[in-house]
């Protein structure tokens, strides 16, 4: 039997990790000192396109991506810059954001509704 489930996971992630709107995050593309990470799996991200500019550093593999030691390390999310993340409603971006919270990545956070709630919300897309 499942002592912890995936709903009081999620809640134990949003209560350390930073949050922000659609709105809030539309204000943030083509800033320099933010990248948007897209967490989702690649037939996700083929299906139905990305948030433009957004490095694809899915669940399964983001601490591999984010560690500088890892040979599968992305420069892009080490730079030093707020990552932004993002998954198809919000649920696995929060627990990705408590990932990186707990492997001391600072200036993290995850949008609200996820992808869908982006194209919702018109934002900027690309395949």
């Amino acid at each position: 039997m499942v002592q912890r489930g995936f709903k009081q996971l999620i809640a134990e992630a949003n209560s350390v990790i930073e949050t922000i709107t659609v709105p809030q995050a539309l204000t943030l593309v083509g800033d320099p000192g933010v990248q948007f990470v897209d967490v989702r799996e690649t037939a996700e991200r083929q299906q139905s396109g990305t948030i433009q500019g957004a490095v694809h550093a899915p669940r399964g593999f983001l601490e591999f991506h984010v560690d500088p030691e890892s040979p599968m390390h992305n420069p892009a999310l080490s730079a030093g810059k707020r990552l932004v993340l993002f998954c198809g409603s919000g649920g696995r971006s929060a627990l990705a954001a408590k990932t990186l919270h707990d492997m001391g990545v600072a200036n993290v956070c995850h949008i609200a509704g996820g992808f869908a709630a982006w194209r919702d919300g018109e934002g900027p897309t690309e395949i």
